[in-house]
């Protein structure tokens, strides 16, 4: 490993708000003739709360007013919002930087044309060499539904669906493929490994999977993983990973410890010496390794060049009071595989009130103890919407749901339905889907049957005679369809069908304005199919206002498929009725945000760490940085709750019984020496007489004589 440099000895004043390792982290590298800029790898470790964004920005910033032309930087993100959010801030800082330079009246516009997600990323360089890598240049992307309806379909034409005994669902088949993509392990690995129920299906899967493949080609679509597999394997020709590479003198990539073998692999194979190549992330903060996420790849990044990469450690925390990082520290000290670190808080009020380890009787107590606290702490000044309620799984936060709408606070919960998933939404987008790549069977299936009377042998009925008559009309990809004679139900919405599907594929039709074409076609359908259509058509409005930021329908469909917004309606509650709202969220959901006070529910074993994780040490380690990433959301008050015991309602033998829980392994002496132990008094439960006797069970005792 390599150690780590002194501190440039001076900045510009643009540079100022950064402290030392920021700095040294911004500036790494020296002047080039040739490319304005250069450096050998680096490896930035980014604390939690340490300003991993600002220091990134700046360092793109720096890069630019070095003389780096804006546009040979690859900026990998996470989401494209991170992506704008960057370039927004880069934009700034070289303005200022120039302004300092040259005089106030000195402005620079920063445009950054390679920044973007892997999975956009990927897409756009698959379309600009699609021909040689044997590609419809107009391909379509399939988004995870969709994915998962294809399985679903030839499951069923492999008689899979029939089989006596269960044959996993469709959402399984795509999570088993998903992992066998992303990781690279054998079929055999991944089923042993993380789907051991489905092992018995192993030949069937591979039949299941290659008959997927099949179709995806012969409709010209790419799924979600595609654009990763296929870039991927582009890369493994030299030649062409030389060419790519050489398209940008600077590779940066934030949240280097999310990626998965293949991003990592294709990050290696665009910079082999490493030059210009720079990752930021926080090995403490990988909670991805459902999703294939491999915290090996950050751990392990110094080590793939000679010499090593440099390394930038950021400790300084400008979020959280000491006392909550102490309790992160160490807790995180105990994993087995990690960059050491200790973060420092920056805040003048450092030290703060200890943190509040809270046994509580049950879930129902739990639930009561959020509730009281939470309003306690707004009556103090502390917003609902600057308070979270974390757990482990989505439904974890039952109980207190239910207690939430009786006291009559509102509330937002993250973790649920993706845009993209809404029935209504995907409808609009596979008119637009189909009239981009005319092979996708997939988006004509769907939006044929939008029509009142075209059902599946409709639908298939009219894909086969437009398939009939493509070669003879020769009037664009549609004209066709003139000639189709559809159910009577469905001629009153054909007509303009035919109409718009015409328009949409004419070359000289502008892209703005398509969707609301699409949307005053499907409105008089939208209001027949689902009775909540004036909410929906919202998020219809929504989608056409997000469409304008796109140059292109390509670009549209393919980054909307890969970074769909969330909407309104998605939302647990509606917190529009108050001005203020608690905000509930799974702690997956929560990475990368802050809150003034922090609920965390289920601290026990068989949440933290999950009952599946039992056996398997990678994974409990991940349990451990994934309790690590709930406690260090919180900026002054954190609160981790442990029910003594979990009521057990679905084994009829045991009728309402309960199991008691255990304390989580992870906190340990050293932990709980951070903590505040607090057990709130507990109010009367329910059932217990004027006399105060307990409630006696004669119903259970019955049960149990037999």
């Amino acid at each position: 490993m390599a150690i780590e440099t002194e501190t440039p000895p001076a900045a510009p004043r643009w540079l100022e708000r950064l402290n030392p390792q920021q700095l040294r982290a911004a500036t790494w590298g020296e002047p080039d003739a040739d490319c304005g800029f250069a450096a050998g790898p680096l490896l930035v470790i980014a604390g939690a709360g340490t300003g991993k964004t600002s220091t990134l920005a700046h360092r793109v910033a720096h890069l630019v007013v070095a003389g780096v032309d804006p546009a040979r930087i690859l900026l990998v993100t996470f989401s494209r919002r991170a992506a704008q959010e960057m370039t927004r801030r880069a934009e700034r800082l070289v303005a200022q930087a120039l302004a300092e330079r040259h005089g106030a009246g000195r402005t620079a516009t920063v445009r950054l044309p390679w920044a973007g997600t892997f999975h956009a990323i990927g897409a756009r360089l698959l379309r600009r060499h699609a021909v040689r890598l044997g590609l419809d240049p107009s391909f379509g992307v399939l988004d995870r539904g969709d994915s998962a309806d294809l399985l679903d379909v030839i499951r069923h034409e492999c008689g899979f669906s029939g089989e006596r005994r269960r044959f996993p669902r469709k959402d399984t088949c795509l999570a088993i493929y998903s992992h066998r993509v992303n990781t690279g392990w054998p079929l055999a690995q991944v089923l042993d490994e993380v789907y051991p129920w489905c092992r018995e299906w192993g030949d069937e899967l591979q039949q299941l999977f290659r008959g997927y493949v099949e179709r995806k080609q012969a409709h010209g679509v790419l799924d979600y993983d595609d654009l990763l597999l296929w870039w991927h394997a582009a890369m493994s020709d030299a030649a062409l990973a030389r060419e790519v590479g050489a398209c940008f003198d600077h590779v940066l990539v934030d949240e280097y410890q999310d990626t998965n073998a293949l991003q990592a692999q294709i990050l290696l194979a665009l910079k082999p010496d490493g030059r210009g190549v720079t990752v930021v992330g926080d090995d403490a903060q990988s909670i991805y390794r459902f999703r294939a996420a491999d915290v090996g790849n950050i751990l392990a990044f110094p080590n793939h060049f000679e010499p090593p990469a440099q390394r930038v450690t950021l400790e300084e925390n400008y979020r959280s009071v000491q006392a909550v990082l102490d309790a992160a520290n160490a807790l995180i000290a105990e994993g087995k595989r990690q960059v050491p670190k200790t973060l420092r808080a920056h805040r003048d009020d450092a030290q703060g009130a200890l943190p509040r380890l809270v046994t509580v009787l049950d879930d129902r107590a739990q639930a009561d103890y959020v509730i009281r606290e939470v309003l306690e702490a707004r009556e103090a000044g502390v917003a609902l919407r600057h308070q979270a309620v974390l757990f482990r799984s989505a439904h974890h936060s039952d109980v207190l749901e239910v207690e939430l709408m009786r006291a009559n606070i509102p509330f937002v919960k993250y973790g649920g339905l993706k845009f993209l998933e809404s029935a209504h939404v995907k409808d609009l987008l596979c008119v637009l889907r189909w009239a981009d790549n005319p092979r996708n069977g997939i988006a004509a299936f769907r939006a044929l049957q939008l029509m009142s009377g075209m059902g599946p042998a409709s639908a298939q009925r009219c894909l086969a005679h437009l398939a009939d008559t493509a070669g003879a009309v020769g009037r664009g990809p549609f004209a066709g369809l003139e000639g189709f004679a559809p159910p009577a139900a469905a001629r009153e919405s054909w007509r303009g069908f035919v109409a718009l599907l015409g328009v949409l594929c004419n070359p000289v039709t502008p892209w703005p304005g398509q969707v609301a074409q699409v949307r005053n076609w499907y409105q008089p359908l939208l209001e027949k199919r689902f009775d909540d259509a004036g909410v929906r058509a919202s998020d219809l409005d929504m989608l056409a206002t997000i469409s304008g930021q796109f140059a292109s329908r390509e670009r549209f469909l393919t980054e909307i498929t890969l970074d769909p917004p969330q909407a309104s309606g998605d939302l647990a509650g509606d917190p529009l009725r108050d001005e203020d709202y608690l905000i509930l969220s799974t702690v997956h959901s929560a990475k990368g945000q802050e809150w003034d006070s922090v609920y965390v529910l289920n601290v026990a074993d068989g949440n933290f760490p999950n009952e599946f994780a039992a056996g398997n040490a990678e994974a409990i380690e991940e349990e451990r940085r994934l309790l690590y990433v709930a406690i260090t959301r919180a900026r002054d008050r954190l609160h981790l709750l442990e029910p003594q015991r979990y009521y057990v309602t679905h084994q009829p033998r045991l009728g309402a019984g309960y199991v008691h829980g255990a304390r989580s392994r992870f906190l340990t002496d050293p932990v709980l020496r951070r903590f505040e132990a607090f057990a709130p008094s507990a109010a009367p439960e329910a059932g217990r007489d004027a006399a105060g006797g307990a409630p006696i069970d004669v119903a259970g005792a019955l049960r149990d004589m037999w």
